[in-house]
C-alpha cells in the first residue's frame, strides 16, 4: 500500500521514509517533543530580539533546528534529499555568516508551520476518522455477556438494544427494530428490520431490539471494507499527483545544486541559503494529494465511494454512460403483471416455479416467488443458473426450466406464440416455464422506473454525454420502458459477455465509457468500462469490482459524482497555481531585494496552509447538490391471470 498521506509532514515530503522507526533514544526524544522545541525556540527568539542577545538567538536556532536536522538525517539515510535538508543547511549557513536572527526566526516558523499543517491536515481525513471512531467496540451475547467485537465468530448470536451499534454483519433471527444505515449508505432515515433481514456492522438501532446471528466479522464486514476502501483510495495517487511526486524527487536536489552554484559564482552565501529556503516545494508536493483526500472523504460521507484520485481524473473524461436496466434505472420492485398457463394444474406450476426460484438470487425469480405465494414442493436438485438465460433444475424426475425464450427447445403452437408476443409487445419482461421441454406457463413481469431516472438521464444529456441502456431483457421490453426518456440507444437480449462487447466497441471508437449496474450481476461490464459504477446491492462484491460504489443506490448521486470529480480536478489545478506562483513570486522578490530568508520561510508556510485551506473547501456541499429533484413517473400494474 502506498504510504499513508497526511499523517505527518514527513509522510508527504518523503514517501519511502514514512513509517520507519526512529533509531536511538535521543532521536526519538527529539521527534516526540517537536512542539516543545517550537515553543522553547520561540521564547528564546523573542528574548534574543528583546534583549539583543545573539547567543539566545543561536540557542533558539539549535533547539528549534534539532528536530528539522533529525528529519533531514533520517531522510538521507534512505537516500532522500528532503525539504528538511534544505532548511538545515540554510540554518547552519545563516549562523555561520553571522545572521542568527534569520536562523532563529526561520527554524521557529518552520516548526510552527509544521504544527499548523498537521492540525489542518488532520481535518482532511475527518471522514475516515469518523468512521473508524464509530466502529463498534463490544457485543452483547444472548446470555447478557459483553465481549470485545474482535472475539465474535461466525454463528454467534448477539442482542442489540435501542441506541446501540450493530457489532457485525448478520441476519435478524428474533425481534424487530428501526435501524439507521447512515454509516453504510449515507442515508439518515431508519429502515425497519424484521426476522430474516440483513443488518450491517456499524449501523445504529434507533428503537426496538433485535437478536442477530453473526455472518461476517472484523475485516470481512461491509463496514470495515468501506473503511479499507476509503483508506486505499486516499492513498491511491492521481496521474497529476504521481507526476508531481516524481518531479519533487528531482526538484529538491536541483534546488540544492542551484543554491550551491549561485553561492560559488556570486560568492554571496546569504543569497545561496535564501534560495534553499525559497525553493522548498512543500505546497507543490501536497497540492494534489490533499485535494484527493478531502474529496474522496467527502464523497464517502455522502454515499459515494471512489477508488482513488485516478478514478476522479477518468471521470472528467467520460463521454458515454451505459446503464443496466433492472435495479439500476428501475426500482427493482418487480411484480407479475400477466400470467398465462397451458395446463390445468396452475398450483403445481406455481409451486414448481417457487421451488426452483428460491434457489436463486435473481430479482425476477424473487418477484415470482413473492407474487405467486405458492407452497413449495420438494427441493429441486441439479440447479444450474445460466446468466442471460435462466435456471434449470430437476424436481421429482422432471426437467424444469425457468427463463427467457432461450430456454425453449421445442416450437410453440400458434396460440402460445401469440400469447408470448402479446406479453413482449406490452413491454413486460417475459419469463417462460417449461416442464420436460413443454411450455406450461408464461409470465409478464413489470418494474417501475426510479423516480430520479428521468431527471438524471436529462442531466447527462444536457451535459453532452451519450447514454445507452444494455439489458438482458427483451429489446421490446427495454424500448417500451425507455421510450419516453432521453436515451441515445437501447439494446436488449444481451448476455453479460454481450455487454462487455458493447463497451469494447464504444472504446474502440475512442469513447470513454462509464457503466452503471448491479454489483453482483454486472461484474464483467463494470470491470471493462473505463469507470465502473455499482449500485448499493451486492456492495461487498462491488468493492472488488467497481471503481465507484453508490452505497445508497441513488441515481442522483451520478450527477454529484461527476460534479465532485470536476471540483477535485479543478481544486488540484488551483493548488498547483498557488504552489508554483508562490515560488515564482518569492524568487522574483529575492532578485529585486524585497524578500529575505525569514520572510521567504513565512510565505512558504503560508502557501502550504493556503493549499490545505483550498482543499478543505471540498468538504462543503454545493447548493446545486441540494436542489437535485426527481420527476415521479407512474406505471400501471394491472395483473392479468389467464388459463388456457
Amino acid at each position: 500500500m502506498i504510504e499513508k498521506l497526511i499523517a505527518v509532514k514527513v509522510a508527504i515530503m518523503i514517501p519511502q521514509y514514512t513509517g520507519l522507526e526512529w533509531e536511538g533514544s535521543a532521536m526519538r526524544f527529539i521527534q516526540t517533543h517537536k512542539q516543545e522545541a517550537m515553543v522553547i525556540g520561540g521564547v528564546l527568539t523573542a528574548a534574543g530580539l528583546i534583549f539583543s542577545q545573539a547567543w539566545l538567538l543561536v540557542l533558539a536556532s539549535l533547539v528549534a533546528g534539532l528536530p528539522i536536522a533529525v528529519n533531514a538525517w533520517e531522510a538521507l539515510r534512505y537516500k532522500q534529499i528532503s525539504i528538511e535538508l534544505l532548511v538545515t543547511i540554510a540554518l547552519v549557513g545563516a549562523v555561520m555568516i553571522g545572521e542568527p536572527i534569520e536562523s532563529a526566526v526561520v527554524s521557529f516558523l518552520f516548526l510552527f508551520g509544521d504544527w499548523l499543517e498537521q492540525r489542518s491536515l488532520a481535518k482532511t481525513r475527518s471522514a475516515i476518522q469518523g468512521l473508524a471512531a464509530a466502529a463498534p467496540k463490544t457485543a452483547r451475547l444472548l446470555d447478557g455477556t459483553t465481549i470485545p467485537v474482535g472475539k465474535l465468530a461466525v454463528g454467534d448470536q448477539v442482542r442489540v438494544l435501542a441506541g446501540e451499534t450493530v457489532p457485525a454483519d448478520g441476519q435478524v433471527i428474533s425481534g424487530q427494530a428501526n435501524i439507521v444505515e447512515a454509516a453504510i449508505t449515507g442515508e439518515p432515515d431508519a429502515k425497519r428490520k424484521q426476522v430474516g433481514a440483513t443488518v450491517y456492522s456499524g449501523t445504529q438501532v434507533s428503537d426496538g431490539t433485535v437478536d442477530i446471528e453473526v455472518e461476517k466479522t472484523g475485516y470481512n464486514t461491509v463496514y470495515q471494507q468501506i473503511i479499507d476502501l476509503i483508506e486505499d483510495a486516499q492513498d491511491a495517487q492521481s496521474p497529476v499527483a504521481t507526476f508531481i511526486q516524481k518531479f519533487a524527487r528531482w526538484y529538491t536536489p536541483l534546488v540544492l545544486v542551484i543554491a550551491l552554484l549561485v553561492g560559488l559564482i556570486s560568492q554571496n552565501v546569504r543569497l545561496a541559503i535564501t534560495i534553499l529556503v525559497l525553493g522548498c516545494p512543500g505546497a507543490l508536493v501536497i497540492g494534489a494529494p490533499v485535494s484527493n483526500v478531502v474529496g474522496l472523504g467527502f464523497g464517502a460521507k455522502h454515499g459515494i465511494l471512489i477508488k482513488g484520485g485516478d478514478v476522479a481524473t477518468k471521470l472528467d473524461q467520460i463521454d458515454t454512460v451505459m446503464f443496466d436496466k433492472t435495479g439500476t434505472l428501475t426500482q427493482g420492485k418487480i411484480r407479475v403483471a400477466t400470467a398465462k398457463y397451458w395446463t390445468a394444474d396452475q398450483q403445481r406450476v406455481a409451486a414448481t416455479v417457487t421451488a426452483v426460484e428460491k434457489a436463486t438470487a435473481h430479482p425476477l425469480g424473487q418477484a415470482l416467488v413473492a407474487d405467486l405465494q405458492a407452497k413449495t414442493m420438494q427441493k429441486p436438485t441439479d440447479v444450474k443458473v445460466t446468466r442471460g438465460v435462466g435456471v434449470n433444475a430437476r424436481i421429482a424426475g422432471h426437467a424444469i426450466s425457468v427463463g427467457n425464450q432461450k430456454v425453449l427447445h421445442q416450437p410453440l403452437t400458434a396460440d402460445q406464440q401469440a400469447a408470448v408476443q402479446q406479453i413482449v409487445a406490452s413491454g413486460a419482461t417475459l419469463v417462460l416455464v417449461t416442464i420436460d421441454d413443454k411450455l406450461v406457463a408464461a409470465y409478464g413481469l413489470r418494474d417501475q422506473l426510479r423516480t430520479e431516472t428521468p431527471t438524471m438521464l436529462s442531466t447527462l444529456k444536457a451535459s453532452g454525454k451519450k447514454t445507452m441502456v444494455l439489458s438482458g431483457d427483451s429489446q421490446a421490453a427495454v424500448e417500451h420502458m425507455m421510450s419516453a426518456l432521453p436515451v441515445s440507444q437501447t439494446r436488449g437480449g444481451l448476455l453479460p459477455a454481450d455487454k462487455v462487447k458493447a463497451i469494447k466497441a464504444a472504446q474502440a471508437r475512442g469513447e470513454k465509457v462509464m457503466f452503471v449496474g448491479d454489483g453482483i450481476n454486472d461484474g464483467p461490464a463494470l470491470a471493462q468500462a473505463d469507470v465502473g459504477v455499482a449500485m448499493g446491492s451486492g456492495m461487498d462484491v462491488a468493492i472488488d469490482t467497481a471503481d465507484v460504489i453508490l452505497t445508497n443506490s441513488r441515481l442522483t448521486n451520478l450527477g454529484v459524482l461527476f460534479d465532485l470529480a470536476k471540483r477535485m480536478n479543478r481544486n488540484i489545478k488551483q493548488n498547483l497555481v498557488i504552489a508554483i506562483g508562490t515560488v515564482a513570486l518569492l524568487l522574483s522578490g529575492l532578485l529585486i531585494g524585497l524578500v529575505d530568508m525569514a520572510s521567504g520561510m513565512l510565505f512558504h508556510e503560508i502557501s502550504i496552509l493556503l493549499v490545505i485551506a483550498n482543499a478543505l473547501r471540498l468538504r462543503h456541499t454545493p447548493r446545486k447538490w441540494q436542489n437535485l429533484t426527481a420527476i415521479k413517473v407512474h406505471h400501471p400494474q394491472t395483473v392479468n391471470n389467464e388459463n388456457k
